[in-house]
């Protein structure tokens, strides 16, 4: 048996790199992937320090070919992929009557169907190592609002996507499961509340006010959701699949 191999997009901050890294202690070896080289190679040092080796692509999984490269490079370097965990992706977080058709189209171009290509490309090195895969959703998939209708709208949408991947993983056997996250302070959310509350005539700590109105009792850690990615994509999950994981804090109160 070789290496045993997970790739993890949008690895250069936030859940990504908590999770790239997260998953070094389980790995062989972790593929990295986002668009921020410079931030790209400091997960891969931080990869390497927990014992994995590491391989880097930078560049934007919008573009088909980025795709093929990806998942080529990574069968040409290490001859199998065992775990695949699709992070990459954020959606403009723009009023329903406001976000252009552009907006919705970027915001879709990426996180559902980055995510759609890259998983179908890597589905049969999946189903000859019968790996795992895991795609990334959030509460406001179970939750739409106005002011944030296309993650809500896209989020549901990669719900969606993976039940159908589950279905055919399970005659393939291939694992597939989601993860829904809650509010996870990531340094993207933090500059978005930089830009957010000044916009509507609010202090950055009112918006930090969040967790209490929400009902939780903290913002989240992109560590705490690096360790349910692991544990979704380790032997002890086999049995998991066709699943979405809410992690929120109990942001949902519903059933």
């Amino acid at each position: 048996m070789g290496k045993t191999v997970a790739v993890v997009t949008g690895a250069s901050q936030g859940i990504g790199r908590a999770t790239a890294i997260r998953l070094a202690r389980d790995f062989d070896a972790v593929v990295l992937t986002a668009r921020q080289e410079g931030e790209l190679q400091k997960t891969a040092a931080a990869v390497e320090s927990a014992g994995a080796e590491s391989l880097t692509y930078a560049f934007d999984l919008r573009e088909p070919r980025s795709v093929e490269i990806l998942v080529q490079g990574t069968l040409d370097r290490f001859g199998r992929i065992d775990a695949l965990v699709n992070i990459a992706g954020a959606v403009p977080q723009v009023d329903l009557f406001e976000m252009t058709d552009a907006q919705w189209e970027d915001g879709m171009a990426l996180k559902l169907h980055g995510a759609r290509r890259l998983t179908i490309r890597a589905w049969d090195a999946l189903k000859a190592s019968k790996g795992a895969v895991v795609l990334i959703s959030g509460s406001a998939a179970l939750d739409p609002k106005p002011g944030f209708a296309a993650v809500a709208a896209i989020n549901a949408a990669i719900l969606a996507l993976a039940k159908a991947f589950s279905e055919q993983g399970i005659k393939d056997g291939v694992q597939v499961n989601s993860v829904v996250p809650g509010a996870v302070m990531t340094s993207r959310r933090r500059s978005f509340m930089d830009r957010w509350a000044p916009a509507r005539g609010m202090s950055v700590e009112e918006v930090k006010q969040f967790p209490e109105k929400a009902g939780i009792a903290r913002y989240g850690e992109p560590e705490e959701i690096a360790g349910l990615m692991a544990y979704l994509v380790s032997r002890e999950a086999r049995w998991l699949t066709g699943a979405s994981i809410r992690m929120d804090g109990g942001e949902i109160k519903g059933v």
